[in-house]
């Protein structure tokens, strides 16, 4: 790339530019340019000569558009005459869209007080638009008891066997680890004490009443509140949603309803089950490690346990189906329509529903403990 520069009687400077440039030789510099420009007297009109330009590309662009910019702000005058139409053209399609002001790299920072408003009026909106989802819900509820709500028996059926007979295998490989962990925890006090015996009531109690809910609850949290979120998000950016409301269906009937059922029913069941495997993984404890006799341990788990002790954990588990199933529900419903939002989503609906369980439980717990259960 050559640059040579001759300034006429006018007060004109010339630019002659001839070579080849390429890019990969680099950008040519603009300083001396530059110099030359801003030294008085300034020149009243810059041309150019190309009659020895060889090949160029985008790095000429870059030049030129540099060297434009500059004259501007010295209000010199561009004479474009003596430049390929090519280059004319690009020139003139680079200028037709204006530089936006905002996507520089300095950005004024939020105040502290606006960032804390956003926040406020972001939390308010996504309350108010879980409330009205539950009362959506509710209503779509108060329709299934009239007999009024329409959805598919069959897809029922089918949440009914994802919840429940396909959640098997990770609910009894979680239990049998939970109750393992409890009579771990208890073996190491009792022992001091010569009341290894007790391991089985500290399982027994706190599998029915605490821990078989609280574990069962969190693993579909995870397995099948998610798995809402995805399917529901799914549908929202394929425009299924707004089909099934074309049709005049609604999608809390259709959609909601159904995944609330499968897990109200199924999730109680699920905590029975739960209970039984963290029994049994307390039990392998004690009568592996403990010394205890399976007779013995069996029978201390029955004096210890009696159906007011399952009542707890069975309340506790329907109303943890409710929130996991109102979570993935919510958080697919609200889905934006990307792929990545069905992801955010999914992540969403199980961080809410876990959040709802541990609240859940803590007022449950406080209540029994008022009543006496």
């Amino acid at each position: 790339m050559e640059i040579g520069f001759d300034r006429t009687l006018d007060d004109t400077l010339v630019i002659r530019i001839g070579g080849n440039w390429h890019i990969r030789e680099g950008l040519a510099p603009t300083e001396e340019l530059e110099s030359r420009l801003g030294a008085k007297p300034l020149p009243s009109r810059v041309s150019f000569d190309t009659s020895a330009l060889g090949d160029w590309d985008s790095s000429l662009l870059v030049f030129l558009t540099k060297l434009t910019t500059f004259c501007g702000s010295k209000s010199i005058e561009v004479a474009r005459k003596g430049l390929p139409e090519g280059i004319v053209r690009l020139l003139q399609l680079a200028e037709a869209v204006p530089e936006k002001k905002d996507t520089g790299k300095e950005r004024q920072k939020t105040p502290f007080l606006s960032r804390v408003g956003e926040a406020a009026l972001e939390l308010s909106q996504a309350i108010g638009e879980m409330v009205s989802f539950i009362g959506e819900a509710s209503l779509s509820f108060a329709r299934l008891v009239r007999g009024k709500a329409k959805f598919n028996l069959s897809d029922l059926a089918l949440l009914i066997q994802e919840c429940g007979a396909q959640a098997l295998p990770i609910i009894s490989l979680i239990s049998m680890l939970v109750g393992l962990i409890l009579a771990f925890v208890g073996a190491v006090e009792l022992r001091l004490f010569g009341a290894q015996i007790y391991v089985a009531d500290l399982v027994g109690i706190g599998m029915a009443r605490e821990m078989g809910a609280m574990m069962t609850a969190i693993v579909m949290a995870g397995r099948t509140g998610a798995a809402f979120a995805a399917q529901l998000g799914t549908m929202e950016v394929n425009e299924e949603i707004d089909a099934l409301k074309t049709l005049g269906i609604s999608p809390m009937d259709f959609l909601v309803m159904p995944r609330m059922l499968a897990l109200i029913l199924m999730l109680p069941l699920l905590c029975i089950y739960s209970d039984l495997m963290g029994i049994l993984g307390g039990g392998i404890v004690g009568i592996c490690l403990l010394g205890i006799s399976p007779v013995h341990y069996f029978n201390e788990t029955q004096a210890a346990l009696n159906l007011m002790q399952f009542v707890p954990g069975l309340i506790k588990a329907a109303v943890f189906g409710v929130m996991v199933a109102l979570s993935g529900c919510l958080r697919g419903m609200q889905c934006k329509r990307s792929a990545s939002a069905v992801g955010e989503s999914a992540t969403s609906a199980v961080v809410t529903a876990i959040v709802a369980i541990i609240v859940s439980d803590a007022l449950l717990t406080l209540i029994f403990d008022r009543i006496g259960i």
